[in-house]
C-alpha cells in the first residue's frame, strides 16, 4: 500500500502507513514532537556537556529528527557526527513532498534535506563545518555498534504495539553498550513495560513531560 501523507497541527506533514496501521508522527504537529522529544529534551539537554555529539538514531523515517538536529547544531555551533539506521526507506516521491525544509530556519534547507535522503549509504558526508551525517540500511538487530561511542540515542521506532521486538531488554542492552557514560537516550514512548525494560539493561529513567497531546515521555541515562 502506497504512503500517505497528512497534515498535523502545527501545520507540518506527517505520513501514514495503511499496512502498519500507524503514523509517523504525533497527529498534534511533527515537527512540535520531534522538538520536544529528540531536540529539547536530548540535543539541547546534552549540548553543554561535551565538546562533540555523536547522536545514534533508531529510525531515520522521514529525515525530521535529522534536518532539525542539523539546524539545532549549526545556529549553536555544535559539533555533531549523526549516524541513523533504516532498514524501510522511504522513496523520493513521498519525501520530495514533504514541506519540512519550508519550516526550518536553516539556509538552503531544500538541499540540505535532499541530501540527507539522497546521500549514499553506508558513507559518512560532511553537510556543513559543523554535521557529518551517516546512514544504515541495517536494523539495530544486525548493525554492529561501538563500544562507549554515543553520546545521545533517538530512540524513534514504531510503537512497541507495532514493533514489540524493537523494545526489548536485549535492544536496550546492546544500545546501553554503545553509549559513553551520562549519554542520554530519548524517546516518545512512556509505557510502563518499555521503562522496565530500559532499566534491566542498565539505564536509569525517568518520566519527564511529554509534547502536545502526549503526558509523559521518557529520559535513560547511562549512569
Amino acid at each position: 500500500m502506497a504512503l500517505e501523507i497528512f497534515k498535523t497541527e502545527d501545520g507540518s506533514d506527517s505520513i501514514y502507513n495503511p499496512t502498519l496501521e500507524e503514523v509517523y508522527h504525533s497527529k498534534h504537529g511533527a515537527v512540535n514532537e520531534s522538538m520536544h522529544v529528540f531536540i529539547k529534551a536530548g540535543l539541547e539537554y546534552l549540548s553543554h556537556r561535551f565538546k562533540t555529539i555523536k547522536i545514534l538514531e533508531v529510525g531515520f523515517g522521514t529525515g525530521l529528527n535529522a534536518l532539525l538536529t542539523l539546524e539545532y547544531s549549526s545556529f549553536n555551533k555544535i559539533a555533531t557526527e549523526y549516524f541513523t539506521l533504516e532498514p524501510f526507506p522511504i522513496n523520493k516521491e513521498v519525501y520530495s513532498k514533504l514541506n519540512y525544509p519550508d519550516l526550518c530556519k536553516i539556509p538552503d534547507a531544500q538541499r540540505l534535506f535532499n541530501k540527507l535522503h539522497q546521500s549514499a549509504w553506508e558513507a559518512e558526508i560532511c553537510l556543513n563545518e559543523n554535521f557529518l551525517f551517516t546512514k544504515s540500511l541495517k536494523g539495530i538487530e544486525e548493525e554492529e555498534l561501538n563500544s562507549d561511542n554515543f553520546h545521545l540515542v533517538y530512540f524513534d521506532a514504531f510503537a512497541m504495539d507495532i514493533q514489540p521486538e524493537m523494545w526489548s531488554q536485549n535492544i536496550f542492552e546492546k544500545i546501553y553498550q554503545s553509549m559513553v557514560k551520562n549519554g542520554v537516550l530519548v524517546t516518545y514512548a512512556a509505557k510502563g513495560q518499555i521503562r522496565r525494560n530500559l532499566q534491566a539493561a542498565g539505564f536509569s529513567v525517568k518520566r519527564i513531560p511529554g509534547p502536545k497531546g502526549k503526558r509523559e515521555m521518557l529520559r535513560a541515562t547511562k549512569k
